[in-house]
């Protein structure tokens, strides 16, 4: 609603009591208050500005008087349009402390948007701070509050303010609204601020996992310092289940480091993943692609006639990329199970690692609540902890 419409309806509250009122005002103020009342029911606004205005003239006014004057002058500003009468009037009524609580939250509302659509936002913002400390509560307020924040610029105050929203409502009820989360990320990025972002963004994947928040996240957690090029392929991996893997020259990377890695049943579900996209087989590199199809072939079909999961004695990095293997040929519990032994085993060279792939394993075997486990256990500062918890994220909501 419009600021002045809110400023009306507020308005019109306010002059509703005059009538239980008018026995305490004297004749000469009480009878062209009274007047004006009647034409503001009538919608003949200016006329009743008129009416208050011979009210006005009458000196040595009581306090009361006063009060119930600004209250009329308000009410028959807004209704005829003149927010800055309106205004004016309706702050020298809160000044006088006569006003109830619910009419005064109004008012405070009516003011804070009538500011907004002046474009003050300094005022607006003045407004509907003083709104929420008088117990206001409205979602219409703190949007009002926070759109003013970025628009006149000031994006930590809306940092500020957002953020104590955002931990309120996680204290309370496990979801932020999305609207919220974008305004908060966009005054991050103002103020070029990457780990409030990456942290807000993270929010909008829990909260509302879109393919456009996780095509972002995953495109940014490559470029922080310090990724290590051993996760590419498990970014890809997230980006397949995301569904945000779109190019062909990602379908061609992530199938021959899946190769790389001694994953050829992988890198074959890659490459049948981009036939059936339409990614692979078209345009000038269709040979190219033929000849990495007909290779993920050959060593995926190889591979499952030698692959042996009795690999007892051997080392816990050979236990570990063994059970990968079997994982991606479908053997998923013998897999897991030899991942478990590896790492229980020690002396892994990327323990972390090792346990983001037993995640993904349990995941693939359908044991969310294990995955999400493992997940949550990761640490490290070389991007596989950030992994884990994008993987965690995307695990709650498979």
């Amino acid at each position: 609603m419009a600021g002045n419409a809110r400023l009306f309806v507020a308005a019109l509250m306010l002059a509703a009591g005059l009538a239980q009122a008018q026995e305490t005002l004297r004749p000469e103020i009480g009878k062209p208050l009274q007047a004006a009342q009647e034409l503001l029911k009538e919608g003949k606004y200016k006329d009743a500005l008129g009416k208050v205005r011979e009210a006005d003239a009458v000196s040595d006014r009581t306090p009361y008087e006063n009060y119930i004057l600004d209250r009329m002058r308000g009410s028959a500003a807004a209704g005829a349009g003149d927010d800055a009468t309106a205004t004016r009037s309706f702050e020298a009524v809160l000044t006088s402390g006569r006003l109830p609580t619910a009419e005064k939250l109004q008012i405070l509302e009516a003011i804070a948007n009538v500011w907004y659509r002046a474009k003050d936002y300094a005022k607006a913002i003045e407004w509907s701070q003083r709104y929420s400390k008088e117990g206001g509560s409205s979602e219409q307020m703190n949007s009002l509050q926070a759109s003013a924040h970025y628009l006149s610029g000031d994006y930590a105050g809306l940092v500020r303010d957002m953020q104590q929203k955002v931990q309120a409502v996680e204290q309370s009820v496990p979801l932020v609204d999305e609207s919220t989360l974008r305004m908060l990320a966009a005054s991050y990025a103002k103020l070029k601020d990457d780990a409030g972002y990456m942290s807000t963004l993270e929010k909008l994947l829990i909260h509302h996992p879109k393919k456009d928040y996780w095509a972002e996240m995953l495109a940014r957690i490559q470029n922080k310092p310090g990724f290590s090029n051993r996760l590419v392929l498990d970014v890809y991996r997230l980006q397949i289940v995301t569904g945000t893997l779109n190019e062909p020259a990602q379908y061609l990377e992530m199938a021959e480091l899946a190769l790389q890695d001694g994953l050829p049943a992988e890198a074959r579900k890659v490459v049948e993943a981009g036939y059936a996209a339409g990614k692979l087989g078209t345009g000038a590199e269709a040979g190219r692609h033929k000849r990495l199809r007909d290779m993920a072939n050959r060593q995926a079909a190889e591979d499952e006639k030698s692959l042996n999961a009795d690999v007892i004695g051997r080392n816990a990095e050979a236990l570990v990329s063994t059970g990968q293997a079997l994982v991606s040929v479908g053997r998923v519990d013998e897999g897991i199970e030899l991942i478990d032994k590896g790492i229980a085993k020690g002396g892994l060279k990327h323990a972390e690692e090792a346990k983001l792939h037993l995640g993904q394993a349990y995941l693939i075997g359908s044991n969310k609540s294990k995955a999400i486990e493992v997940f949550k256990s990761i640490k490290g500062a070389d991007g596989v902890g950030d992994l884990a918890r994008l993987w965690a994220i995307q695990a709650s909501h498979s």
